[in-house]
């Protein structure tokens, strides 16, 4: 006789498989949380995903949900799986990406699943992505609102939006996901700790003066000319910035001030930065 492994299995017997892999800190920037909240999560957390899957036209059986946290896990919840990872300021996410990584290729490479749900914002996965479809799976990528927005999001933010363009699908985590995942009230959705704007700006500064004060001349005349030709600063610069002020600041920036810490960044290199439309017309010479 055949074992029904769960209710949510018999549920969505005829539908294909999903299996997600989510990376506990992205999550936590996703819901606006703190880290150390998420342990409250996991409970709902098949919840959340089905009902964010289903509200972006995604009827699929979620069989099961890898969990990838770098705080101890005593939860025991039927079809999760933990991972044990370093946490994100020791080593900038390395051990998530492998951890994660080395599970989306077995699970690719296996056949094991229709569709892979994954929950991370490291644009180092984009390779084993792409390997994982090209064995025939679907990878979908849990999102934020800025991604019903493409094209601001690669002027803005063009790490994550080129994160996101390799997905077959952006699952958006909607306020109605929220709802009837039964996490989080839907007016939270994306609410950071409070802080004094200030406070927050001085804070910025602090590490971005470090980092700057570190770097070699040479490379800093190199990162001048590179920011003269494009709108962001590079992927390396941003990753390391941001592991700076998530030592300071104890948990992940926001979208918004992530956008704050990358304008700092180039006035700081470039200069303060003149709009066109702002910018003083120039003078004109009239024949006597």
């Amino acid at each position: 006789m055949k074992r029904t492994h769960s209710s949510h299995a018999a549920a969505h017997a005829g539908a294909e498989s999903c299996i997600a892999l989510i990376d506990a800190r992205f999550l936590a920037w996703l819901q606006g949380q703190t880290d150390t909240a998420q342990d409250q999560v996991r409970p709902q957390l098949h919840a959340l995903l089905s009902n964010a899957l289903a509200h972006n036209g995604l009827e699929l059986n979620l069989r099961r949900i890898y969990w990838y946290c770098d705080t101890p896990d005593e939860h025991v919840v039927g079809a999760q799986i933990s991972r044990a990872v370093l946490p994100h300021s020791q080593d900038g996410g390395l051990s998530m990406l492998r951890t994660l990584g080395a599970d989306l290729k077995r699970l690719a490479e296996r056949g094991a699943c229709d569709h892979l749900l994954v929950g991370s914002d490291d644009e180092r996965l984009i390779s084993l992505i792409d390997e994982a479809q090209l064995h025939g799976v679907s990878v979908h990528l849990l999102a934020d609102e800025a991604s019903r927005n493409m094209t601001q999001l690669n002027r803005e933010d063009p790490g994550w939006a080129r994160l996101l363009s390799q997905a077959d699908q952006r699952v958006v985590l909607g306020a109605q996901a929220l709802r009837e995942g039964g996490s989080r009230h839907a007016s939270s959705m994306h609410a950071v700790p409070a802080i004094d704007p200030e406070q927050l700006r001085e804070q910025l500064n602090t590490v971005i003066n470090t980092w700057w004060a570190d770097e070699p001349e040479d490379l800093r005349e190199e990162l001048r000319e590179e920011l003269q030709n494009t709108r962001g600063i590079p992927q390396e610069v941003d990753r390391q910035l941001l592991l700076g002020v998530r030592r300071v600041l104890e948990r992940a920036l926001s979208f918004q001030e992530k956008k704050l810490l990358r304008e700092m960044v180039r006035d700081l290199v470039l200069g303060p930065q003149v709009t066109p439309s702002a910018a003083p017309s120039p003078a004109v010479d009239h024949a006597e």
